[in-house]
C-alpha cells in the first residue's frame, strides 16, 4: 500500500476536508506514518525534516533492481559467508556522515515525473549522490544470508540504499527483504493506531482520543504563550519582533537565534509558527491558525 492510500484512508476515516503525510514510506515497509489532518497539512513541512528510526533485514547475495524484495534480481553472489565481527566492522563504518546516491526507483521528481514511473518507462534517471547522517546503527541478528538491523538517521535518507551499500562493502550483493519505521520525528509505534482499527473505529471516538493536537505535534520546539492583544495583532498579520514576546517567558526568546518559535493563545491552541529574522529582530510569519485548532 502507497503512502497517498494510507492518506486517503484516513481522510475518510476522520471525514477531513484536508489531510495529507509528513514523509513518505515505502510500500514494501510498514510502520509509522505521519498523517495530518486539516490546518495540521501546514506542519508537514516541519515534521519532514525529523528523524527516523528504522528495523530491517537486509538478504545477502541478490542484488534488485529496486533494492528491495519487489524488484527483479540483477545480480547475484555465489557464496554468503562472513563472520560476526566482519558484519558489525562494516555496519559501524556507516556511522557518521554518509552519502547517498537516491535509488532510481523512488518517489523524487525529474522535470515533475517521479523517478520511479520513469524507471519502469525503462528511462532510470540518477540523482546526484547527497549527504545524509547515520546517527547510530546495530546488527540486531544474523542468520545468514539474512542480517537484522536497527538504524537510527537523519530525514532523507533510503534504508534500501543503506543495505545495498552495506552489502556491496561486505563484497556480494543484497537487498532489504523487510522494513519497518519504528519511529519518526519524536513520534513512536505505541503512538500509532493500525490501519486495521482505524476503519473500524471510523464511526466511534476512538479515534478522537488518538489524535495529537497541533501545539503538541512539535514538542522540540520553543513556545510562546500570548496575550489576547498579541493573538490579535497576530491573527490581522501586523509586523512582529522579538519586543513583541515580552514577560516572563525569557527561554522562549532565548531560544530564537533563528530557529522557529510556536506561539500559543491561553488556551493552549496553536496560534502562529514564526522565524527570527535578522536586521531588527524582525519575527516572519511562517503559519497562522486564525481559526480554533480541531
Amino acid at each position: 500500500m502507497s503512502s497517498a492510500r494510507v492518506v486517503a484512508l484516513v481522510k475518510k476515516a476522520f471525514k477531513a476536508d484536508k489531510a495529507g503525510h509528513a514523509g513518505t514510506l515505502d510500500p514494501f515497509a510498514e510502520g509509522v506514518l505521519i498523517c495530518c489532518i486539516n490546518q495540521a497539512t501546514r506542519l508537514a513541512g516541519f515534521l519532514l525534516h525529523g528523524s527516523k528510526k528504522y528495523v530491517a533485514e537486509l538478504k545477502l547475495g541478490q542484488e534488485t533492481d529496486t533494492q528491495d524484495l519487489t524488484g527483479t534480481v540483477v545480480a547475484t553472489a555465489k557464496a554468503v559467508n562472513y563472520s560476526q565481527q566482519t558484519i558489525q566492522s562494516v555496519f559501524e563504518s556507516f556511522k557518521g556522515p554518509i552519502e547517498q546516491l537516491p535509488p532510481v526507483y523512488s518517489a523524487l521528481k525529474h522535470k515533475g515525473v517521479p523517478l520511479y514511473k520513469l524507471a519502469r518507462r525503462g528511462q532510470p534517471v540518477q540523482k546526484p549522490p547527497r549527504q545524509v547522517q547515520i546517527y547510530d546503527i546495530c546488527v540486531n541478528d544474523v542468520d545468514l544470508p539474512y542480517i537484522r538491523f536497527e538504524v537510527s538517521c537523519s530525514a532523507g535518507t533510503y534504508i534500501r540504499t543503506l543495505g545495498t551499500d552495506i552489502a556491496k562493502k561486505l563484497g556480494g550483493g543484497g537487498h532489504l527483504s523487510a522494513l519497518k519505521r519504528i519511529e519518526s520525528s519524536g513520534f513512536t509505534l505505541d503512538q500509532a493506531i493500525p490501519l486495521s482499527a482505524l476503519e473500524e473505529s471510523a464511526h466511534s471516538r476512538i479515534l478522537s482520543t488518538k489524535m495529537i493536537g497541533m501545539k503538541d505535534a512539535l514538542p522540540g520546539m520553543p513556545e510562546f504563550c500570548a496575550d489576547d492583544h498579541l493573538v490579535e495583532k497576530i491573527r490581522h498579520g501586523q509586523k512582529l519582533t522579538i519586543k513583541d514576546l515580552s514577560g516572563s517567558n525569557s527561554t522562549a526568546r532565548a531560544g530564537l537565534a533563528g530557529d522557529y518559535l510556536k506561539i500559543v493563545n491561553r488556551e493552549h491552541d496553536l496560534i502562529a509558527i514564526v522565524e527570527q529574522n535578522s536586521p531588527g529582530n524582525r519575527l516572519t510569519y511562517c503559519c497562522v491558525f486564525p481559526k480554533r485548532n480541531s
